[in-house]
């Protein structure tokens, strides 16, 4: 089960990376038209309605994001597949359909059928679309029917399995709503102290991935708080609205780059080097970006401790933030360029008094973690008793075994080496920071050789799993993984 949910929240990670582009169009429109909306300049109105078209359609994405990264072989079948389940569930669990079928007036239909459209259905339709790619794509009809076949099996399959699970939803539908709902009106009752608590529990999740399940119910319109999208639109209550995104501004900004200059400073002398090449990207990535996955995971799973006080740390950020009313929103992640870009929309609050808690901040993580680290000699980056991180031959600036590679391949060359090559490894792929590896034997696996290609941390979730913590350039490096694996 939780692999299964692991799968579901790196599949995410797809339709969640276009929310960038949304949120760029969209700062940049309200930025030349910040009371306006658009109404005052057509060229705002262009943009702020392009970004609008991504946040809008956020649970068709999800659909087939998801049927996507769930399906074996990552096929356009299995996206189509998504597509239909989504169109067909949400079509006939439309407000009118629903009238139709229990034989009442529209206006007497519940009101949860009115948010059917939402991302939870969508994640819903994607992973069943994939489970019936998984099964039929491969399946051979009759000669008769055989032009239906393989491939062109799967979303036909899927219509007909989202007809069952639409009559299930017609009856359940209502109840997982109305739970969701009071789930989600428990914590924004809490005001300050649940945004508190949300943030706390947010960075607990980060290590399983399920943290985008607890995103989904604030952020996005599943449990009617849309939070993100509230923001955008301007349609909240200023101070209040984006309460959820504000607080992790200043951690992950300021206070995970403080610490990791706090680990820089607490490293051996002779892997200062070393530790400083990470820190230093993985703490630009958090300024700029938001991205934290190769920061926290330079740590979290060698100083376990140290990782519960950032996640504590981060729902203090949080409560603080609300509590004083400052907000400001991000379309990806709580870095600088959301920072800018949503710091002029009208429901941005103070925003620059998250600058002020940032500092502030970085100078608690920088002296509780400097301080941690050093009273109870935990294990972070630079601090092992023996090297594990086995240096790379350098030879005239390049390393010896690279044969004019890039520095991607060089890294993947180590990595896939290291997980026992095509051997060990039967399955790999990769989200927004890691690589997720199945392998046969995990005795097989050499952790010192892959930690010499640099990368912030690995992870052992299971007897045949492990990930592989690279950082934002995972992309590159999985590719030339593929080329190794062909």
């Amino acid at each position: 089960m939780m692999k299964f949910l692991q799968n579901i929240g790196r599949s995410l990670m797809l339709p969640v990376a276009v929310l960038p582009v949304a949120a760029i169009l969209m700062g940049i429109g309200y930025w030349i038209d910040p009371s306006g909306w658009g109404e005052g300049s057509p060229l705002a109105a262009f943009l702020i309605k392009a970004g609008e078209s991504v946040i809008n359609n956020l649970p068709v994405l999800f659909a087939v994001g998801v049927a996507l990264g769930m399906s074996r072989d990552k096929d356009g079948a299995a996206a189509l597949s998504g597509l239909v389940g989504f169109l067909v569930v949400t079509t006939l669990l439309s407000t009118d359909t629903v009238a139709m079928l229990l034989g009442i007036e529209a206006d007497s239909v519940n009101a949860a059928f009115e948010k059917i459209d939402n991302p939870f259905i969508g994640i819903l339709s994607g992973g069943v679309a994939a489970a019936m790619y998984n099964r039929f794509s491969k399946v051979e009809l009759p000669a008769a029917l055989a032009f239906f076949s393989g491939r062109r099996l799967a979303p036909i399959m899927t219509a007909v399995a989202m007809l069952v699970v639409s009559l299930i939803l017609l009856f359940v539908w209502p109840y997982v709503y109305s739970a969701l709902v009071s789930f989600g009106e428990a914590i924004s009752k809490m005001g300050a102290i649940g945004a508190g608590l949300y943030g706390f529990f947010n960075r607990l999740l980060i290590p399983t991935g399920l943290h985008h399940a607890l995103n989904a119910v604030f952020w996005f319109d599943v449990a009617g708080i849309n939070d993100i999208g509230n923001f955008w639109a301007g349609t909240g209550e200023k101070g209040v609205t984006g309460m959820y995104q504000a607080g992790f501004f200043p951690v992950m900004m300021f206070g995970l780059p403080a610490a990791g200059l706090a680990m820089y400073h607490t490293a051996k002398s002779a892997k200062k080097k070393q530790v400083a090449s990470l820190m230093l990207a993985a703490g630009f990535a958090a300024f700029f970006t938001g991205v934290t996955e190769p920061l926290e995971f330079a740590f979290m799973f060698v100083a376990p401790a140290l990782y519960f006080v950032h996640a504590v740390l981060t729902g203090i950020s949080m409560m603080i933030a609300a509590m004083f009313n400052w907000t400001a929103g991000f379309g990806f992640s709580a870095g600088f360029v959301d920072f800018f870009l949503s710091s002029r929309l009208p429901l941005a609050n103070q925003p620059y008094m998250l600058l002020v808690q940032g500092l502030v901040f970085a100078v608690i993580y920088y002296f509780l973690f400097r301080f941690l680290i050093t009273k109870f000699n935990l294990t972070t980056p630079g601090r092992e008793d023996t090297d594990e991180l086995v240096e790379t031959e350098i030879e005239d600036g390049k390393p010896t075994h690279t044969g004019g590679q890039n520095k991607h391949a060089v890294m993947a060359e180590t990595i896939y080496e290291g997980l026992g090559g095509d051997e060990n490894v039967t399955s790999i792929y990769n989200c927004t920071t890691r690589l997720r590896v199945e392998v046969r034997d995990m005795d097989a696996v050499n952790q010192n050789k892959i930690k010499s290609a640099g990368v912030p941390g690995i992870n052992v979730v299971g007897p045949h799993s492990i990930q592989v913590i690279v950082g934002t350039q995972v992309q590159f490096v999985a590719d030339e993984i593929d080329k190794i694996r062909k």
